[in-house]
């Protein structure tokens, strides 16, 4: 009987000894309770980082407010958040306008455009418009005029379009396998296109030309 026992496998006798301990399932359910202690420590724990990462956002940004203040200088009339849906839509003001291109000015270079770029469009097609449909000077000295564009191109209905003088080109270069010559089309244009902008302008204009008449 002796040797019987001396011959058993040490795993048999590892498994006998460190089994999993024997559940009493007669109840259907687990018997044991909840560690409260546990869950308590949890909330605690949970409620002090809540409060230490509140602090500390508070604090960041008490940090770069004052950072702010020190640059922008201290909050005026000019820089006071407002709500300004409740100022409905408000007439032109030329002190808040004198001030806006004020403080515009202090701004670094490039500046964003304040009104879309829409004046500066028209300032543009104005400049054109003058080029377009009056006499300027091309060159002085060599007694060159530029003509409105109208003229020109009658000029060019009864006269034709003058014959460029033959040039000397370059040798073209041989085209590769599967290659075809380029062809350029350069279309036909009367200058710009109005803008919604300077259509509205042009309609107020001649609005107010209507009424004195």
């Amino acid at each position: 009987m002796s040797t019987l026992d001396h011959n058993e496998p040490e795993g048999e006798k590892f498994l006998a000894s460190h089994g999993p301990d024997k559940v009493d399932a007669s109840a259907g359910f687990e018997k044991s309770d909840a560690s409260v202690t546990g869950i308590a420590v949890f909330l605690v724990s949970l409620l002090i980082f809540v409060a230490v990462v509140g602090m500390l956002c508070y604090g960041i940004g008490k940090v770069i407010n004052a950072h702010m203040n020190k640059e922008d200088g201290p909050n005026s009339k000019w820089t006071k958040t407002v709500d300004v849906r409740q100022l409905g839509n408000m007439p032109s003001s030329p002190e808040l306008q004198n001030k806006m291109a004020e403080i515009t000015q202090t701004f670094p270079t490039p500046r964003v455009q304040t009104d879309d770029g829409n004046q500066d469009v028209a300032d543009l097609h104005a400049r054109e418009d003058l080029l377009l449909s009056n006499y300027s000077w091309v060159d002085q000295s060599k007694g060159t005029v530029r003509i409105p564009i109208g003229q020109a191109m009658q000029l060019i209905a009864q006269r034709g379009l003058p014959v460029a003088p033959a040039v000397q080109t370059q040798q073209p270069r041989q085209l590769m396998t599967g290659e075809t010559t380029p062809t350029v089309t350069v279309p036909l244009t009367n200058g710009f296109a109005r803008t919604s902008y300077e259509q509205e302008q042009a309609e107020q204009l001649a609005g107010k030309q209507g009424e004195q008449k």
